[in-house]
């Protein structure tokens, strides 16, 4: 496994991390997960990222993790960079989601529990709350790595401008934002439109996230929506309606490409996001261990020859 160093810090993220956003939850096959995470570790893959409420149902993905830590993994611990994060919808009431210091800070004590450790390696606040003062939910980070909570905070999917306002709060704190985790993709560019620059003055490291776009730049959708895939569901975070046919005329063109470069759509897809140094990590997600071992091959095929780089301009700006 290739590693890169997160911003200016002490820390290196795997090139490939793994993500349990789903199919690690309580609905789940545990022994599938544990073998997922067996594998993705022996391929050099330290890094797992949670959140609060990753499942389904809430908490379950942390109550997963935490348990196959303690069965089989409890004496790597010093070898882990465990993620956690809290903004989104976890609890019940008023106090359940955002960026309240109250929320922040007993979802991380909460986390901590279903995890079964003492402490995560990075606590993120997971989005920007328009309705808190940026200074207290930036304060209950510091808070949290203050107290031996968390080693390193980080921010998710706050615009250019929010970020550069958070790292500057972070740093008069003494407690240096470590890294930001956006989503960003061949169909999904926004972070290209400042935020990178941002990080980059800022010396912040940056792992992204659905860098497949959901699983549409895989081979799964080359003829259309199969059956059981996550774009079939009511419920997908991959909905029908953003499958259209020019995403699938790009699909199969990028799909030329890869098979020209000897790689799978996905692997072609993680080259192009990890060809720009400042992304530090990508962080995939998978429901099969087959998914982490084809993710884990980019490594030997990540350079791109000038050419190609306009082939896959052209065919993304349509």
């Amino acid at each position: 496994m290739q590693y890169r160093r997160c911003g200016n810090s002490g820390l290196l993220l795997p090139l490939v991390s793994l993500g349990l956003w789903q199919n690690f939850g309580g609905i789940d096959d545990h022994e599938n997960a544990r073998k997922m995470i067996f594998r993705a570790f022996d391929l050099g893959i330290t890094q797992f990222d949670l959140a609060n409420n990753y499942g389904p149902p809430f908490g379950s993905a942390e109550e997963t993790f935490g348990k196959i830590l303690k069965d089989d993994l409890a004496g790597y611990r010093d070898e882990l960079i465990i993620t956690s994060k809290a903004g989104y919808d976890m609890w019940p009431g008023p106090y359940g989601e955002w960026g309240s210091r109250k929320y922040m800070i007993a979802s991380c004590d909460q986390s901590l529990k279903r995890l079964g450790v003492e402490y995560v390696d990075i606590f993120y606040s997971h989005r920007p709350d328009p309705n808190t003062p940026l200074e207290e939910t930036m304060m209950a980070l510091d808070q949290i790595v203050r107290s031996g909570k968390a080693l390193y905070a980080g921010i998710s999917s706050y615009s250019p401008d929010q970020s550069q306002k958070a790292i500057d709060i972070l740093t008069s704190l003494g407690t240096p934002c470590l890294v930001h985790q956006p989503s960003y993709s061949m169909f999904n560019r926004w972070i290209e439109d400042g935020l990178l620059d941002v990080l980059e003055k800022n010396s912040v490291g940056c792992a992204v996230f659905s860098p497949l776009f959901q699983g549409l730049l895989t081979d799964k959708y080359l003829n259309g929506i199969p059956p059981g895939s996550r774009a079939s569901k009511s419920d997908s975070s991959l909905p029908s309606s953003v499958i259209t046919s020019d995403k699938l005329s790009k699909v199969d063109q990028l799909n030329e490409i890869a098979a020209a470069r000897g790689q799978k759509l996905s692997q072609l897809a993680l080259a192009w996001v990890l060809k720009d140094p400042r992304i530090t990590s990508v962080i995939i997600g998978a429901s099969k261990v087959a998914h982490i071992e084809e993710a884990v091959a980019i490594q030997s095929n990540l350079s791109f020859a000038p050419e190609e780089l306009n082939a896959i301009e052209e065919i993304l700006v349509g």
